[in-house]
C-alpha cells in the first residue's frame, strides 16, 4: 500500500546551517524513505503561504518543527492553526513534531505555552504510557533528539497520552485514528542537533548545554518513531478503505433490492 503524505514545512534553515544541512521537509522525506519506498511526499512551506490546492487530498498531513511559537499571533501561524482545525474537522489524518505537536494541540482545544522548565536539548528519554495496536508490545520507552522550550501543558479533551518524561509531561499523544504527535525530533541527526545547539549556545544554561553535548554520544529512536508514524497512517487508511467499501456494498445491495 503506497502512502501519500503532505509535509507542512513550518520553518527554513538558519542561513549558517544551510550549506551543511538539508531542509526540514527533506529531513522527513529522507527519514521515511529509509523505512520504505512505498511512500510519496509533497512539501508546502507554510511560512511562505504554500498550501495544498482545494480538493487535493493526502493520506496524512505532517507539520514540522519551527523556531516560531505555536501560540504566536504571526499571520502565518494563525492561518496554520485555522487550517489544521479545518483539516481535523474534515477527517484528515494529522501528524505533528515539536512545533507541529504543539500547534495541533492548540488548534484542537489544548494548551501550549512557554515552559518554566526552560530549554530541553540533546537526547531525551520518554516512558510509554499507552500502547495502541500499531506500537510494538516490547516498547516501554524511547529516546529522541529534542530542541524546545515550549510544551503542551494541557492535552485536547479527546487526546490520549502516549509518552511522557519528568521534563515533558505530554511528550506524545494520539487522538483516535486521526492524530499522532511527538515533541521530540525523529528527523534530526546528531550532526544537525549539534550544529543547532552550537548556534543557540548563548541562550542555554551552561550546565544544560554541557549535559546535552554529552547526551549526543547516545543513539536515538528516530527510525522507530518514523515506522510508528507510517504504521499509524497505514492503519488509518486501511480502516477508511474498509468503511468506504462497506458503504459502497450497502448502497449496491439497496439498489439491487429496489430493482428486484
Amino acid at each position: 500500500m503506497s502512502l501519500h503524505i503532505c509535509i507542512l514545512e513550518a520553518d527554513d534553515l538558519h542561513p549558517s546551517l544551510e550549506p551543511r544541512f538539508i531542509s526540514f521537509g527533506e529531513m522527513f522525506k529522507r527519514l521515511f524513505y529509509r523505512q520504505t519506498q512505498a511512500v510519496e511526499f509533497q512539501v508546502f512551506n507554510v511560512v511562505r503561504g504554500e498550501y495544498p490546492k482545494l480538493g487535493q487530498h493526502f493520506d496524512a498531513y505532517l507539520v514540522t518543527g519551527s523556531k516560531a511559537d505555536s501560540f504566536s499571533d504571526e499571520a502565518w501561524v494563525v492561518r496554520l492553526r485555522d487550517y489544521l482545525r479545518g483539516s481535523y474537522l474534515r477527517g484528515d489524518v494529522l501528524l505533528g513534531v515539536c512545533f507541529g505537536h504543539q500547534i495541533l494541540a492548540l488548534a484542537l482545544g489544548g494548551v501550549a505555552e512557554r515552559s518554566d522548565r526552560g530549554w530541553g536539548i540533546g537526547v531525551h528519554r520518554y516512558q510509554v504510557e499507552y500502547k495502541p495496536q500499531w506500537l510494538p508490545d516490547e516498547v516501554d520507552e524511547f529516546q529522541l533528539l529534542i530542541s524546545h522550550r515550549d510544551q503542551v501543558t494541557v492535552l485536547p479533551k479527546n487526546a490520549r497520552l502516549l509518552a511522557r518524561s519528568d521534563f515533558c509531561a505530554n511528550a506524545a499523544y494520539v487522538i483516535g485514528e486521526q492524530v499522532l504527535c511527538f515533541q521530540g525530533h525523529p528527523e534530526f541527526t546528531h550532526d544537525f542537533a549539534r550544529g543547532l545547539m552550537h548556534l543557540r549556545q548563548s541562550v542555554y544554561c551552561p550546565e544544560v548545554y554541557q549535559a546535552a553535548c554529552h547526551s549526543l554520544a547516545c543513539e536515538h529512536d528516530g527510525s522507530s518513531v518514523a515506522r510508528w508514524m507510517l504504521a499509524f497512517v497505514k492503519a488509518a487508511k486501511q480502516s477508511r478503505t474498509k468503511i468506504s467499501d462497506h458503504r459502497s456494498s450497502s448502497a449496491r445491495n439497496k439498489e439491487s433490492a429496489c430493482t428486484a
